[in-house]
């Protein structure tokens, strides 16, 4: 969706929905200048109490676009609330995303909601990712339909298992699993640019808080830390604790026992990147420091 600020964004949805709220009721006189949520009252009252599911997935998507301000989320929230909270035509509610709704709501805008994460609630968690029994069945399934197998069964594990909920079931990452299988390749499907891009600067920027600890990950150790979830709701992580509560609420690290680790050989390629990275720009800057010479102009000076 093309769009250059939140107004557009959130106007495109409105008419959209407004669209299929058209079709499927052509004998209600709906006004398409009407809000959405007087709309679907509407429609509740004259056609026998309908009700309406919503089904949101990545709901704070549009909180990573670089055209959202501060004063558009909240704006946003206020629109989830009108369009959800006490309102007699929703029949349920279910929304997807990596922020906790809560943290959000500053008020009761959004209080509604029970939320279940994999780190603090065992209801729902085998539905977070790819159990062991899931995984087997699919891999059955993979033996039996490919002629040259290129994969183990073992392969799969050290490369997107080890997730761990809080009734300590380890998970796969389903969506490097499937790829992996249908592909007939062991490879890194990991796909979260913006949200690594966001984890890598806070790194970059905090390399001699973290970075003794990123090369024990690295190396397969665990390093203690206190998780708290909200961390990834700040855009101003200052500790290493903070860092690494962002990095497990966005999939970067497994936690458990107190202790954060990198799950598994797809996101270890990851950091190994991203230790090589921030060593080179920690390397760079020192360098700079003691020459008083920068970056470009070495490069300037050698060519």
């Amino acid at each position: 969706m093309n769009v250059k600020n939140y107004r557009q964004y959130i106007s495109r949805i409105e008419k959209r929905l407004l669209a299929d709220l058209v079709r499927e009721f052509p004998d209600v006189d709906i006004d398409k200048e009407d809000s959405l949520w007087n709309v679907l009252n509407g429609i509740y009252e004259l056609k026998e109490e309908v009700r309406f599911i919503f089904v949101v997935d990545e709901w704070e998507y549009i909180f990573h676009r670089d055209f959202v301000s501060d004063s558009d989320k909240k704006e946003y929230i206020v629109f989830l609330s009108n369009l959800l909270k006490d309102q007699p035509y929703v029949e349920l509610a279910y929304m997807t995303g990596i922020l906790p709704i809560a943290k959000y709501s500053s008020g009761s805008e959004l209080n509604m909601f029970l939320e279940y994460t994999i780190a603090s609630v065992e209801k729902f968690c085998e539905y977070f990712g790819f159990t062991e029994a899931e995984v087997d069945n699919l891999y059955e399934k993979y033996l039996e339909v490919t002629e040259e197998v290129k994969i183990t069964r073992k392969g799969l594990c050290s490369w997107y298992d080890s997730y761990h909920t809080v009734s300590r079931e380890r998970l796969y990452n389903p969506r490097s699993v499937v790829a992996a299988l249908n592909n007939n390749n062991l490879g890194n499907y990991w796909t979260s640019s913006g949200p690594y891009d966001e984890i890598f600067y806070y790194v970059k920027n905090n390399i001699d808080d973290v970075r003794d600890d990123l090369a024990l990950m690295v190396s397969g150790e665990s390093v203690s830390a206190k998780i708290r979830e909200y961390a990834a709701t700040s855009m101003n992580l200052t500790t290493k604790e903070e860092i690494y509560s962002a990095m497990v609420v966005y999939g970067f690290l497994s936690s458990e026992n107190g202790k954060v680790s990198i799950p598994n050989k797809e996101l270890m390629n990851r950091f190994e990147d991203m230790v090589y990275l921030s060593a080179r720009d920690y390397y760079r800057m020192e360098r700079e420091d003691k020459s008083g010479v920068g970056y470009a102009d070495l490069a300037g000076i050698m060519h």
